[in-house]
This record gives C-alpha cells, structure tokens and sequence, in this order.
C-alpha cells in the first residue's frame, strides 16, 4: 500500500520532515518527504496497518513549533522501494495554485541551546546566535518559500563541516534548521561607538565593551530579530531620563527586558499564569502589576520607566545575545533589568537596516552592538496583559512571536488585502479560509512608516502566494492608508471597498470568535476615533452588526471636539468641551479650569461659540480624557491614551474601596429608534464629589463602574428589542482592563453572552481583520 500525503499549515522551519522521516522509518515504511511551496509532502509504501499507523500518527503528533491547517492523502502506485528518505524540496505548485504553507513565527531560544550557550566544553559556547529546530528566527530571515537556507539571509553564511553534518543529518536536533552557524562560519557580532567610522571591536569583546557601556549610563542600539533595540540600564535614572529626551518619548513608559524571572519578580507582581507566558515560546512584553515606586527603584527600576503607569511592561531575553548582555555565571555584575524600546524616534517605524540605524539613531545612541545577518522584516515585540478575570491572554500589538501565524476565518474569502487604519497599522491579507497579519507596522505618519506598510504588504504575498484581486480600507477621507489603497486600487484595476470603522472593529471580533454572520451581535465599540456616516467623529457606539451591515442602536451624545488633534493631547480642552455641553459652568476650583490660562480659556470659549473647527464626537475615548482632566489626574497628554491609562491608574488605587457608581442619562430610546448615552449626569456628579473633598481616584472608580453600568442597561435594552444575545466588547478603549472585566462581569451576569478578544488586538491593530471580513461578505464573495 502507498499513499501520497500532504500536510499544510505552519510545516517549514520546524523539524517537520525529520519528524515523518522518523516516523516512517519506525514503522519500517518507504517512500519520501520533501516541502513545497504549499507544504510538506510525502508519500509512504508498506503494510496496510503500518500505513494507517503513520497517518494516525502524523495527525496527532507533531513537532512543538508546527501548526497543521490541513491533512489530506490519496493512494498512488507501489514501486516496492525500501528505503524512506528527505528529497530536496520542490518549488513548483501542484495544479498551478497558489502557495499555502506558513513561515513560523521567530521562537524564543529554547533551553537545549541556552545550555550548550552556557557550557564552556560546547563549541557553540558563548556563541550570539546558537539556534536549533526548535527555536530562533524563522520570519524575520525569510525571503521567499519553499523555506530553505538558500531562501533566507543566512545564505551569505556558507556552512562549515562541522555545521554542514548536522544539518544533513535527520537524526540531529539541527537537521535542516536554516539560521544553524557556530563561530566558525556564522554571523559576527560588532560594536561601534557614535561617530566611529570602523567597529571598534568584535566577539566576545564587543559583548564586553556593550556591558561595561551599559552600567555606565550609556544608551546603546542593540540589533535584534526583528530591528533595532534602544537599551540602557532601567535603574539608572540619568540614563533612562537621557534615553527619553533624545528619543523625544515624552510621558510614554518604556518596556524593560529583565534577566529572569527572579529580576522580573523584583519589579512586579506576577501571577503564575503570567509567569507562563513570559518565559513561553513568543516571548512578547506582559503588562504587570509594578510594585510601589519607591520599593521598585530599590529593586532596579528607576521612576522615568513608566511613570504614571501602574504597569510595566516586562520581557525576558529571548535571543541568545540577549542572554549574553545580561552575562553567563562568571561574568563581571552588571544591570539586572534593561529599558529595551523599539529602535526607531518617536513616531517612526523600527530600524533594521545597519546603515540606516547609523543615520536614524545619532544623537541617541552612545553605541551600536550590531551584526552582520541581515533583517528581512521588520518584526517590533508583540505587547498583551493576562485577564485577572478570567486569566485569558489579550493581545494589545500583535507582532514578532505572533506573525506570520494564520488566523482561521468563519467562511471563506477571495484573495483580498485590508489596509488597516492610520494608527497602530497593521495590514491583513485573507484568502480562503485564512488570513495572515503582517507584523506591527505604527502610525501612518511619515513616509518611512508608508514605505514600511509598502514592504509588509509585498513580503506577505510572496510568503503566503496569494495576489489580492480585492482591497478594502477605512472610510475616512484623510487616512493615508485608505488614501493609499486608493491609488493601489486605481492603478492596478481592483476593486476597493470602504469599510466603517467600528463596524470593523465589530467584525474583526466576530471573525476572531468564528462566527459566521448568520446571528447579529450587540457590538460595543469604545475608541478615540473613527469616521462616522454624518461625518462626526464616531467613538462611542453600540451597534447591531452582521458582515454584511450594521445598525446604530446607541451612541455617546455628541460634545464638540475643540482643534481635533490639538484637542486630543490637551484632556484640559475635552473636559470644559465636555462640560460645556452639560451646562456646567467652568469655575476656578475645577481642575481643568485651572490648568488652563486665561487666555487660553477665553480663545476656547469663543471657539466653542462659534463652533470653529469643532467636529463633534461621540468618543468614548475622549470623555475618558475629559474625566481625567476633570479630576485632575491628566491635563497635557504626551503620548496617545494617556490621559485615560492615568484615570485607570487612579480608578485602581480606589476600586476595592469604593463600589458607586455614577449615572449617565439615557434618552430617545424606543423600537428602532437611536439610544443617547448621556455624560452630563455623570459630570455634575463627578464636580459635587470634587467640591465635596472626594479623591481623584474614587471619582475615577465611579466613573469606570458608571461607564459597565450604562453598556449594560443599553445592551439590555437592545436584546429586549432585537433579540440578539451576544454582547461584542471592542475597540482601544478595552485595553483598559478595569473596565473590560467590569463590563464582562455585569453582561455575563445578565445572561448575555460576552465576547473578548484574545490574539487579535482590540484597537486598531487589529482592524484589518474586520475589513477583510466586511468587504468580502459586501462583494458578494462569500
């Protein structure tokens, strides 16, 4: 009996063809195993129970990095061969299709190459890119499928003998591992100090010198997996207030990489679950619990790393020259938890070409601790927090760990790009029954970032074979990724189709959870921005959604949105806004009263009389903003969100301690008619608790509880009149983890079904997802 099997899915990269070679040699069977550009194949001569033994096997047992999508075989014809061998893979397409294989995401240095890193009698003792089958970069070094060394950047790395037999040999963990080198003949590690025309030294003693520069303050560009790092030592606080100055970074807190879980454990609570996944495979940055500032400085964390935050995001190292910079036993003390940021200024995309982390990082790096095996994608860190409800993972930035890895789709698709939004870009390609995200690409607000998105769109068509005949992108007229998609669409003849923004981030959810659009759901969407269909800034919306349409059920009522981007990073602003359409009067004693000057207050109210440039907003996101000024946690916000990550900072110190809850209004409800979720209730009773002595964070518990309150009695209200049971929690705005859990507790409470995300971020990094969804199911196509 013969079969030819093929196995689709995330297959290359991962040990997947020694694992069939052993397993048919096991069971005594002949044939082969080779890749292709849409898999794995092999086929498997012998005894009918043996044969059925290997297909059984192969579906249930795999290789800890590969991700099997599909399984099919078909009986061919015996040749009464007797041997079972690994042929050279085959880039031709079976039926001239497309390619549908996976390069596995970049995996974290695994435990047998962290000890023979540690172990003086190894040759690969000490060496920065100790890798194996099981771990190290696999997309970030790709250039094109089948995955073979030849199809990545380590081909300009030749293999010596000693390399060149475990990578022949099945019966090595190195077999067929791409990235394989030792200090013979792999990539060189370099270290150049700011103005130096040559590296000033190499090996080990650039790893030295990048230590010894590390504890004395310096700030260092350090190359990764998927770009540049900007490093220094997190209990320096001159060095980190140095970092944030030439990086131009504002109030925004820094991540930190700690040595191990015992440094990390210093800085922060973590929960076993968190523990889990910090040291697991991807690696990402977990927003902890920090401990109390004064008590974290004395552990290693100086108060500029995240100030105003109650988290920190944390990450372990997870590349072997990570784990170098931290040190091996024996070597000299240095620091035990470094600011690891993205390589790139403030607003940029990451660096990840050498020369051009040269010219883009002067003035901010001391030093460069580069090396010589290029980047083929840039892949920033991925970023989640665990839910303390319900320890689930939320992914807020989707990216190195995480992409290339498919998401499976609830119906199938046409071959169709979707461009995302303008902030936290993120691009989704789909056909069939999957759907890829590019890593995390940044704000669309420079050409580097549109000549990023460019790159990204180009590398997931060629790893994945698919050529979109269909773009969709966000309806708003002044997004330069819609704008951009517009031109691509042009040019080359393709449809597009504009997509509603928060009708996106509902399907986007809904795609995430499988659903297939038969049901409609309640989808809350909470954000900053988004283009409504009168032409206001939409934030606040509960909608009645399907992929094919959606319905307004209830809205924040509109407040004028003073100067657009002006108003947004000045919360002051928002709240006498906010606060002027409550018909409360802008008194002195009120926080967002007084930080503003009287000129400035006197410009802003002329402005709001005559309505000059003020767009209205129904932005649940910025009446976050506004409470926060109103209470006097953030007035001047310098980076997004801001102001509403104070306000829940605040909110938590007072969650345990005080359970009211403020009321908003709400009005117009009414079979088929628009619900308006009224603020001013909320805000006059927010200025009698300030005047009444009450704390910045009690008026920020109670706004947060006012806020699950409302979505509840709304998304009540929309079962009673639709029928509908499932309740959608979207948009930025849950990345907020109070409100997230509180609403999920009282809609889970009252019989609604909740749904939460989980890989796929809740902002508009995950936006794209949604378009692909919408415009495919509005083209008719599915």
């Amino acid at each position: 009996m013969r079969l030819r099997v093929r196995v689709r899915g995330t297959v290359q990269g991962v040990g997947f063809r020694p694992f069939v070679c052993r397993l048919a040699r096991g069971l005594a069977l002949a044939g082969f195993v080779r890749n292709g550009t849409d898999g794995v194949t092999a086929e498997v001569e012998g005894p009918a129970a043996a044969v059925e033994e290997f297909c059984r096997r192969l579906r249930e047992e795999q290789p800890p990095l590969a991700a099997v999508t599909g399984v099919d075989w078909e009986p061919v014809r015996a040749t009464g061969g007797r041997d079972f061998t690994i042929l050279p893979s085959d880039d031709t397409v079976d039926g001239g299709g497309s390619a549908r294989t996976a390069i596995p995401p970049d995996t974290a240095v695994c435990a047998d190459c962290l000890r023979e890193l540690a172990d003086p009698g190894d040759r690969r003792h000490r060496h920065p890119f100790i890798t194996c089958t099981h771990c190290g970069p696999r997309f970030t070094i790709a250039t094109g499928l089948p995955y073979d060394r030849a199809a990545t950047t380590m081909a300009a790395f030749p293999l010596c003998p000693l390399c060149a037999r475990e990578y022949a040999d099945p019966a090595d963990r190195r077999f067929h591992a791409q990235p394989v080198a030792c200090p013979d003949c792999g990539p060189r590690l370099r270290l150049t100090l700011a103005r130096g025309a040559r590296p000033e030294c190499q090996g080990e003693q650039a790893l030295d010198r990048a230590r010894e520069l590390l504890a004395r303050g310096a700030v260092l560009a350090v190359k990764g997996l998927g770009g540049y790092h900007l490093a220094c030592a997190a209990d320096d606080p001159a060095a980190v207030e140095a970092l944030r100055a030439r990086k131009e970074r504002g109030g925004k807190p820094f991540a930190v990489m700690c040595a191990d879980l015992d440094a990390a454990e210093r800085i922060a609570h973590i929960s076993p679950a968190e523990r889990t996944v910090l040291a697991g495979r991807r690696r990402p940055i977990v927003l902890l619990r920090r401990r109390t500032a004064g008590a974290a400085a004395e552990r290693g964390l100086a108060g500029g790393v995240c100030p105003g935050s109650p988290h920190v995001g944390v990450m372990l190292p997870y590349t072997p020259l990570h784990r170098l910079l931290f040190g091996l036993p024996g070597d000299p003390p240095g620091p035990r938890v470094l600011v690891m940021t993205s390589g790139n200024r403030s607003g940029e995309s990451i660096v990840t070409d050498d020369g051009d982390a040269v010219r883009r990082l002067a003035g901010i790096a001391d030093a460069w601790l580069w090396h010589d095996r290029a980047v083929a994608a840039p892949c920033d860190d991925s970023v989640v927090r665990l839910r303390p409800d319900d320890g689930g993972v939320l992914v807020l930035r989707r990216s190195r760990g995480y992409a290339p890895s498919p998401v499976a789709l609830p119906s199938a698709v046409p071959p169709t790009l979707a461009v995302g939004g303008d902030l936290k870009n993120t691009l989704c390609l789909g056909a069939g029954h999957e759907a890829w995200f590019s890593p995390h690409v940044g704000d669309m607000a420079d050409l580097a970032t549109a000549e990023a998105a460019e790159a990204a769109e180009r590398r997931l068509t060629e790893l994945t074979g698919v050529a979109p005949g269909l773009l969709a992108a966000d309806r708003h007229p002044g997004y330069l990724s819609a704008r951009r998609a517009a031109r691509r669409a042009a040019g080359a003849g393709l449809p597009l189709r504009r997509v509603q923004h928060h009708h996106a981030h509902v399907a986007s959810l809904m795609a995430e959870h499988g659903l297939d659009g038969s049901a409609p759901v309640i989808g809350v969407a909470f954000d900053g921005t988004g283009y409504g269909d009168d032409g206001a800034v939409w934030g606040g919306e509960v909608l009645l959604a399907d992929y094919r349409g959606y319905r307004r059920l209830a809205h924040l009522a509109y407040a004028p949105l003073p100067g657009g981007d002006a108003g947004v990073a000045n919360p002051c602003r928002m709240a006498l806004a906010r606060l002027r359409a409550a018909g409360v009067a802008w008194d002195p004693d009120l926080p967002c009263t007084a930080a503003c000057a009287p000129d400035e207050l006197r410009l802003l109210a002329r402005q709001l009389e005559r309505g000059l440039a003020c767009v209205p907003t129904s932005s649940m996101g910025r009446l976050f903003d506004a409470v926060s000024s109103l209470a006097g946690v953030c007035h001047r916000a310098g980076y997004e969100a801001q102001a509403a990550v104070e306000l829940e900072a605040a909110a938590a110190r007072a969650w345990d301690g005080d359970g009211r809850a403020y009321g908003f209004g709400l009005r117009g409800t009414g079979p088929g008619g628009v619900t308006l979720i009224d603020p001013a209730p909320v805000l006059r009773a927010a200025v009698a608790d300030l005047r009444g002595g009450a704390p910045a964070p009690v008026v920020a518990a109670r706004f947060h509880r006012a806020v699950a309150a409302a979505v509840t009695e709304v998304c009540l209200a929309a079962r009673r009149e639709t029928g509908a049971e499932a309740v959608g929690l979207t948009g930025g705005v849950f990345a907020n983890a109070l409100l997230d859990e509180e609403c999920a507790g009282r809609l889970g409470a009252a019989g609604l079904t909740v749904l939460r995300h989980g890989e796929v971020p809740p902002g508009d990094g995950g936006l794209a997802l949604g378009q692909l969804l919408v415009a495919a199911r509005r083209d008719g196509t599915t």
